[in-house]
């Protein structure tokens, strides 16, 4: 008698984080070896940090199939316009962070710079959707309270979640600006991020990694 055995793999994704702007904003690009790509939240500023990333992206031949936002605030998408331009490929929003999005110009402005309105395809994404990279699945989550559209995106099988602003190592997303809300950025981070396995590494849109457990352990904000 013969048996056979069947196994299934998944293809591991590489994670590359760039910290642009006077913000200190975290820039992801996620990647596998088949070199499909997704560039998440960018907020490349001055021309060098705009060359750096692009650079990056083609030592490693990369092929940007969709730019993410987990949400739309300035710093996370001062390099929107360029990024689109560059590679001509949809950016996935919430449609509830449109509003975000649509008043980039103004909140630019408050910090004393211009930021002309988004020009390209504007694509909506929610919880329960999933994306692909070759075989790899990437789940979206909601998690507002940052912002009114904010989302993480998880993958499973590596044990990765790209939280945006919603968590951060020791600290949360602040809540003080439009369309904040302290109680529901709570809710998101106890409701979905916190269920995740307590391994999952955590990119946050500022500062460094974390894992979930740390978070649970350590955490002030979540006690």
């Amino acid at each position: 008698m013969f048996y056979i055995f069947t196994a299934k793999f998944h293809i591991m994704l590489h994670v590359k984080s760039f910290a642009f702007n006077p913000f200190s904003e975290n820039t992801y690009i996620i990647y596998n070896d088949e070199k499909e790509a997704f560039l998440i939240d960018p907020g490349n500023m001055p021309e060098a940090e705009t060359e750096t990333l692009h650079q990056f992206i083609n030592a490693h031949e990369l092929n940007i199939k969709n730019i993410l936002l987990t949400h739309a605030h300035i710093d996370h998408i001062i390099g929107l316009q360029w990024a689109y331009d560059a590679f001509g490929v949809p950016v996935l929003i919430h449609p509830d962070e449109m509003q975000i999005l649509e008043r980039a110009t103004f909140t630019a402005k408050s910090y004393g710079f211009f930021f002309p309105a988004f020009e390209g395809e504007l694509q909506h994404i929610k919880e329960g959707e999933t994306l692909t990279l070759s075989s790899e699945t990437i789940e979206i989550y909601d998690v507002p309270g940052h912002s009114p559209g904010s989302v993480a995106f998880y993958d499973r099988n590596n044990g990765i979640v790209i939280s945006g602003d919603a968590l951060f190592m020791m600290s949360i997303g602040r809540t003080d600006l439009y369309k904040g809300d302290y109680d529901q950025l709570i809710s998101s981070i106890k409701t979905k991020l916190l269920t995740l396995p307590e391994n999952t590494k955590v990119y946050s849109g500022h500062g460094e990694s974390t894992t979930i457990g740390f978070e649970k352990e350590h955490n002030p904000f979540l006690k």
